[in-house]
């Protein structure tokens, strides 16, 4: 049986839907603002967390009723009911990507309450184990750019690894102290977002210092222009592929066929394509890590328990959400995480 099929027939009761928002202030600049989907039936909670980066579509759901979820399905027929759930009734989101990100929490709220519903774990589920999750720290140098967010993390967590996104602004004496640290596994270089806040337009010399100063570091969605495919067809067994990958599809679309995924849950929209996508993974040896979109909520031990069953070892940008505050808190779990001794639902 396919990984979806283990999880298509489960029973699911939905007697009722409310919504929990959330707000935090970031070590990127920025507010973060989520929504939970709570869905509750047969005395059990399900939940999953939208995770668009709008405020504005935050905003505009909190103004919305009841999005006609309760009754009764298998967990199929839920994901097939959503297909004519308009999940944004008053407004179009600020960006096409937010209808993956609400899709995926209202479904994953739903996959929760499922496994809940039937005393289950996902891991049960799909005879798999919670193993030790290794994570690294995602966060940006500032503006300008130094090494002192990594010194206040390696200061608390020396034994702490890094995701960076390397700007125009690194020049060779900052990519020197910071290749020092040792420390830095993963490099976005965001050459695949396009409108957004954190868009990095293609720097080929910038390329150059990043590919030098980190030779063993998986470099994620380079631009692919005159001045930077060759340097990146060079590197292709450490190049990685996030903000394109939705699907199969999405993978077999790539210029050349990948060794390392960025796996995002919520980017996929149903569990069907994320489950489909892994296995596609699994079979034609791509190496795949998690990824993290600034979680405040469930949907953070939701990317925590699917990097436990699937990519434990590879270097998951999953870490504990206090990483992500702008003041660094006291006491954070140093990597790896160990799994709970018995989660249930898609917790972790």
């Amino acid at each position: 049986m396919s990984l979806y099929e283990q999880v298509a027939d489960l029973p699911l009761t939905i007697g009722a839907e409310t919504r929990e928002r959330r707000e935090r202030d970031t070590s990127s600049g920025f507010t973060r603002v989520t929504t939970t989907f709570v869905l509750d039936g047969e005395d059990e909670t399900g939940r999953g967390e939208d995770v668009a980066y709008d405020t504005e579509d935050h905003d505009a759901l909190a103004e919305v009723g009841d999005l006609g979820l309760t009754g009764e399905y298998t967990f199929a027929e839920f994901s097939e009911m959503l297909d004519d759930v308009d999940r944004f009734p008053t407004r179009e989101p600020e960006r096409e990507s937010a209808r993956h990100y609400r899709r995926w929490g209202v479904e994953s709220a739903g996959l929760d309450l499922a496994l809940r519903q039937a005393g289950e774990r996902l891991g049960d589920v799909l005879d798999r184990t919670y193993d030790p999750v290794r994570f690294v720290v995602s966060t940006r140098l500032g503006d300008p750019p130094t090494t002192d967010r990594l010194s206040d993390v390696l200061d608390r967590h020396p034994d702490a690894e890094f995701k960076l996104d390397p700007v125009s602004e690194w020049d060779e004496e900052l990519i020197e102290a910071v290749a020092a640290t040792d420390a830095v596994r993963l490099l976005d270089l965001k050459g695949q977002y396009h409108g957004t806040v954190v868009d990095q337009e293609p720097d080929p010399d910038l390329y150059e210092r990043v590919f030098e100063g980190f030779p063993d570091a998986v470099i994620e969605d380079p631009a692919l222009t005159d001045g930077t495919e060759e340097l990146v067809a060079a590197n292709e067994a450490r190049i990685s592929w996030d903000a394109t990958i939705t699907g199969v599809g999405s993978v077999e679309a790539l210029p050349f066929a990948p060794e390392w995924l960025n796996i995002k849950p919520s980017r996929f929209s149903t569990v069907a394509s994320l489950f489909e996508t892994i296995e596609y993974c699994i079979e034609h040896g791509i190496s795949m890590y998690g990824g993290g979109q600034f979680e405040l909520g469930v949907g953070r031990a939701h990317i925590q328990a699917i990097a436990s069953l699937f990519y434990p070892d590879n270097p998951n940008d999953v870490a504990p959400g206090g990483y992500n505050d702008a003041d660094l808190p006291e006491g954070l779990p140093d990597s790896p995480l160990s799994p709970p001794g018995d989660p249930v639902g898609l917790d972790w």
